[in-house]
């Protein structure tokens, strides 16, 4: 008897020992990452057959478990990767958005003070300080085009810079659980127990790990963690690591994106939507969607205003009276220099392709010019046979057999293409990425503001002798206009005063234009019916001069058009563009400047404010999450401190029994004694 009950209390005693260990080490790593509680697992042990029956034999600890729920903790890794991709995406946006938005240095006061200079030398086109007022005005609004695209393309080399941090973070991250699940298989291996501690490293670190980019993972049968990233892409797979790499990406050379390293060696290349969640996650989702779009619309206003303004400038007369018709060399066209869309293949061994913006579409008569630009990026893809263009901002393709062919079909979308496509090989075409970043006056204008075209090349005027109501415009020009060889309009009456004719004095390419919308035009025509029918002549176009005509002339009557030789004082061009502040410039006549631009600042702010709410949503539910995990796998230092008493207690009762039995023991030497 007193042998059983010393052994039966040694089990006691180690048994609550291991318990008190349990509970000590609990206790310790209260505030440890990650730690999942232990507990040790009891059993009776095998009980002693006798002539009375089964006696038990004490107690044995089978193992030393961790409180663990498998599914919670693979729900926090997934709230833990969405919550840190919203909080990257939101520190990234929200320097975007204090930038555009800035009611100081933003873009819109400075289109507004360039318009304002515009309409100053409007209001006084022989003064050479309008003009310089407005040259300045124009400077400071370059400059700001300039100056936010550059910070833009900052974001853009921070974004490249961070990415390739987080691949370099992540890579240790995987060498580190490529170890841990070494040492946990050979753990088990040779003890068949569960390594509870490293299993809570292993899980740690995947939680880190989620914390830059989101990944899951698959045990299998000997117990490793096999992580993967993407859409199955293996990063971990037991204890051998597949590499992340920062790379150059094969469509854009100046895009630091994700490869993964085979164990061959071989690199592949990701797909930018492949990586989610996370820091990585963030940041490539910030650049995809929010910084390229700003970077394209900036851009796309650049590109808008200049060659809108440019399409107006051109058509006017300087203040020395050179226009574009000028024998003498001096005339400025453009305004505005903007470079031209950039175009990157795929390989440097391809056929140069090069794209050129487009004209833009426009009625002299209003100077409502309007470009046809989206803001989005094309890709160009040939297989030899046919060409696709590819739009990325919605997936929208053209095709045709050849690039003269597709030209026609995308003048929609404000440029064309030149060369020769290798086939097989991606042309990433970016129409406006560079063009605020380029934007500048032209030099010859900034040297002499004398160039600046603000008088129209072109006058009307009635004859003095004229005895009816003729009224004439004074007329505007369209691109191509001649002013050799200008007309004089004699009326001539019909039957009636009002059914006559307007005879031409030389024969020129003529249109007439009614008020119901009808026109007749010709090559020589020779007179022009006042009426057409019932409905009255509204506008002569002759030789790209377009002049408005209204009221009954007299017979006899006459108006001339005539090159402008005296156009100091006049301001018709600088009015019209003036008048381009207003009019619907853009996306094919649907926005104004300053409207594409408070589009812009409304989206960039409405997607910082979304994220931002997202992102405060997915930290309360990270929050919960963790909170039922830690429900059941966190310590309660009260709990401990209970277990620390019961685990006492079981043992000072099995050194009782010790004793006991020892007294027996020795009384029963006693007796035999």
């Amino acid at each position: 008897m007193g042998s059983g009950m010393l052994s039966i209390g040694i089990t006691g005693i180690q048994a609550a020992q291991i318990g008190l260990e349990t509970t000590q080490h609990n206790i310790a790593n209260a505030n440890t990452p990650g730690y999942s509680r232990q507990y040790i697992q009891q059993s009776a042990g095998i009980p002693r057959l006798t002539g009375s029956g089964y006696f038990g034999s004490g107690t044995t600890v089978d193992t030393v478990r961790r409180a663990y729920d498998k599914y919670l903790t693979a729900q926090t890794f997934a709230a833990q990767a969405t919550a840190s991709e919203y909080q990257t995406q939101l520190a990234k946006l929200s320097q975007v958005d204090n930038m555009l938005g800035d009611p100081t240095s933003g873009l819109a006061p400075a289109m507004q003070d360039f318009f304002s200079g515009v309409q100053q030398v409007a209001a006084n086109p022989s003064l050479v300080s309008a003009r310089q007022s407005m040259l300045s005005s124009a400077e400071s609004l370059a400059s700001r085009f300039n100056s936010m695209s550059g910070r833009l393309s900052e974001l853009y080399d921070s974004v490249n810079g961070e990415i390739a941090s987080e691949i370099e973070l992540i890579n240790v991250y995987a060498e580190q659980l490529a170890e841990v699940n070494g040492q946990i298989t050979r753990a088990i291996a040779s003890t068949n127990q569960s390594p509870n501690d490293l299993l809570d490293l292993r899980d740690q670190m995947v939680a880190d790990l989620n914390e830059h980019v989101r990944v899951t993972t698959v045990e299998d049968s000997i117990g490793n963690f096999n992580v993967f990233i993407g859409n199955g892409q293996q990063l971990v797979v037991g204890s051998v690591v597949n590499g992340l790499v920062p790379m150059t990406s094969s469509s854009d050379p100046e895009r630091i994106i994700v490869g993964l390293r085979g164990q061959s060696g071989v690199v592949q290349e990701l797909s930018e939507s492949l990586i989610e969640g996370g820091a990585l996650g963030g940041l490539m989702k910030f650049r995809a969607n929010s910084l390229d779009d700003a970077t394209n619309t900036l851009g796309q206003i650049a590109a808008s205003l200049a060659l809108t303004f440019n399409a107006q400038h051109a058509l006017g007369q300087d203040l020395e009276g050179l226009n574009q018709t000028s024998s003498t060399a001096g005339f400025q066209a453009d305004f505005f220099t903007v470079s031209q869309p950039k175009v990157l293949a795929s390989s440097t061994s391809a056929a140069t392709v090069t794209a050129s913006f487009l004209p833009p579409a426009g009625d002299p008569a209003t100077g409502n010019f309007k470009t046809n630009l989206t803001g989005s990026d094309y890709v160009l893809r040939g297989d030899g046979s046919n060409l696709t263009l590819t739009r990325q901002s919605d997936g929208k393709a053209w095709t045709a057999a050849t690039v003269a062919a597709l030209n026609t079909s995308i003048a929609t979308e404000g440029f064309s293409i030149t060369g020769s496509p290798t086939a097989n090989v991606d042309y990433l075409i970016e129409p406006t990425r560079d063009a605020a970043k380029n934007l500048q006056i032209n030099s010859a204008i900034a040297a002499d503001v004398k160039r600046i075209a603000v008088a129209a090349p072109s006058v009307t005027s009635l004859g003095s002798t004229n005895t009816g109501s003729l009224e004439v415009g004074q007329g505007t020009v369209s691109d191509g206009y001649s002013l050799s060889s200008l007309p004089t309009f004699t009326y001539t009456t019909g039957t009636t005063a009002a059914n006559g004719t307007f005879s031409i004095s030389v024969a020129g390419a003529v249109t007439a234009y009614y008020a119901d919308g009808s026109s007749v035009s010709g090559a020589a025509v020779s007179s022009v019916n006042r009426l057409n029918g019932t409905s009255e002549l509204a506008r002569i176009t002759y030789n790209g001069i377009s002049v408005d005509v209204s009221g009954l002339p007299a017979g006899g009557d006459t108006f001339s058009i005539a090159a402008n030789t005296g156009g100091v004082s006049d301001s018709r061009n600088a009015v019209k563009l003036a008048a381009l502040q207003t009019q619907n410039t853009m996306e094919g006549g649907k926005a104004t400047f300053q409207g594409s631009y408070a589009s812009l600042v409304s989206g960039v702010g409405s997607v910082t404010r979304q994220v931002k709410i997202s992102g405060e949503s997915q930290k309360a539910l990270l929050k919960q999450n963790e909170l039922a995990r830690s429900a059941v796998s966190g310590v309660n230092l009260d709990e401990e401190a209970a277990n620390l008493i019961r685990y006492q207690q079981a043992y000072q009762a099995s050194a009782r029994s010790l004793d006991i039995a020892s007294k027996l023991f020795d009384t029963l030497l006693g007796i035999s004694n």
